[in-house]
């Protein structure tokens, strides 16, 4: 899955108190990457840049700004997150994911 890592950043990002958790990698291209897990709960994320993030295991309820409605999805689905915006997430057992940055 990711061909020539470059580098791995040990410490992990956490948010929620400790319930979401992601690490991030970086490919010799300068591709980042986040490898990540969220416990059950109710989330709001704010994206800098485009992300296309994918559902590794578990599912996933998606609202992003310019939607009335959350979208689920599961193991080996995914989505765009658009640059400078805000997306919700309700996850109801857990999810695994990982986050592609453009």
């Amino acid at each position: 899955m990711f061909i020539n890592v470059k580098s791995v950043v040990k410490k992990a990002n956490v948010y929620f108190d400790g319930r979401v958790s992601s690490r991030t990698i970086i490919l010799e291209n300068g591709e980042k990457k986040t490898l990540g897990f969220m416990m059950k709960g109710e989330y709001e994320f704010a994206a800098g840049v485009e992300e296309l993030m994918e559902v590794l295991n578990g599912e996933m309820k998606i609202k992003l700004e310019n939607r009335e409605k959350f979208e689920t999805f599961k193991e080996g689905q995914n989505f765009i997150v658009p640059a400078n915006s805000k997306f919700k997430v309700i996850v109801e057992n857990f999810a695994d994911y990982c986050c592609s940055y453009k």
